[in-house]
């Protein structure tokens, strides 16, 4: 048996949880829709999705072309972020669904007397999975159409998923946990924060605090991170399955697990820059720099050289354009707390950062234009 699946193109909202709950209950599935892709780029995901028709405003309609079937108890479709590629779609069933809600909630010691507040980007496992983890676990539920720092403060929920540019926005004490993901979260981060690590694949977060969900299991091979766990994907859009056939996910981040079982992930595999002969982590090296007097915000990338292979590049959004930080300034702020080959090399100065909707630096972008 099989069943279609449809667009939401819906503003964040009840009738955006009363669509998917329809859709739901009449055996379909669901791709929720990036409502800030210009008209052309939306209708061609939607196409390559395979939707067979799309709700938006203004009712229901058929989208253009080839309408591919989902499984019986596939749940969701979601776009991957494409913080490095063209995104995938990521099939989850209600299996994996239900499985998320419920390990997460568990760790968060969540009840129906709490309340989830959800103002991410619903066409993001972050911000949808807040939706779907009240539905499964019947918590109250109220949802945004976007962040808005005023509204947040305003709500009267009890629990939220955020990222770090927007928690540093908000009166974080009113809330009993604040769910952090996206980019990495900052050193000062509130007691109540909670960070997690997941992806679109493995059905949002599965290790808190660095440490797994009940249910989930990590691995490392090659340095690589190996997850495995009932909430994780089912398959990609095409019908292609990433998992080994004893469904471990490789995630493509590299890592350690302490003795303890806490992950430690250092980056993505081709994050990693070879500076004469040492290995640089950017991540690292950009939390000294955002903390540096003059930065607003910075990414750090690996640019080829002839001498070096690589070097260290920083690539900076400064607070006043005028009177720009000095490459010597940010090589003394990195040297002052780590080894001398992580300080950058090279600075370059940009109006802005590019970044998915839910903060993480598209790093493949950062260029050296000639």
């Amino acid at each position: 048996m099989t069943g279609r699946l449809v667009a939401l193109d819906l503003p964040g909202g009840p009738g955006f949880v009363d669509a998917l709950q329809r859709l739901w209950d009449a055996g379909d599935a669901a791709f929720p829709v990036d409502r800030r892709l210009p008209p052309a780029a939306k209708v061609a995901l939607i196409e390559r999705m395979g939707a067979a028709s799309v709700i938006d405003e203004f009712g229901g309609h058929t989208s253009g072309v080839g309408a591919v079937p989902v499984d019986a108890g596939d749940a969701l479709v979601v776009a991957t972020s494409g913080s490095s590629g063209t995104p995938k779609g990521v099939v989850l069933t209600h299996d994996a669904v239900r499985a998320s809600a419920v390990a997460t909630s568990l760790r968060l010691e969540a009840t129906t007397g709490d309340h989830w507040l959800a103002c991410l980007p619903l066409s993001h496992v972050g911000g949808l999975s807040v939706v779907t983890r009240a539905l499964v676990t019947g918590t109250p539920l109220t949802v945004h159409d976007g962040f808005d720092a005023a509204a947040v403060d305003a709500s009267e929920a009890s629990l939220v998923s955020l990222v770090a540019t927007a928690m540093q926005r908000i009166d974080t004490t009113r809330w009993r946990v604040i769910v952090l993901g996206g980019a990495r979260p900052p050193h000062d981060r509130p007691a109540n924060a909670v960070t997690t690590y997941g992806m679109t694949e493995t059905g949002s977060g599965v290790v808190y605090d660095r440490r797994p969900l009940d249910g989930v299991e990590l691995r490392i091979i090659d340095s690589e991170v190996h997850v495995r766990g009932p909430m994780l994907l089912r398959c990609y859009r095409d019908g292609t399955d990433p998992k080994t056939d004893d469904g471990w996910f490789a995630t493509g981040d590299l890592g350690d697990i302490d003795d303890n079982g806490l992950l430690r992930v250092h980056g993505r595999r081709g994050d990693l820059i070879i500076t004469g002969g040492e290995n640089v982590w950017p991540e690292p090296v950009e939390a000294i720099l955002r903390r540096t007097p003059g930065v607003i915000d910075v990414g750090i990338a690996g640019v080829a050289d002839p001498e070096w292979g690589q070097i260290v590049t920083a690539f900076v959004v400064p607070a006043d354009p005028t009177a720009p930080p000095a490459l010597d300034e940010l090589r003394a702020a990195v040297k002052d707390e780590l080894a001398a080959f992580n300080a950058p090399r090279r600075l370059v100065l940009v109006d802005t950062l590019p970044r998915t909707a839910l903060g993480k630096l598209r790093r493949s972008e950062l260029v050296v234009r000639s």
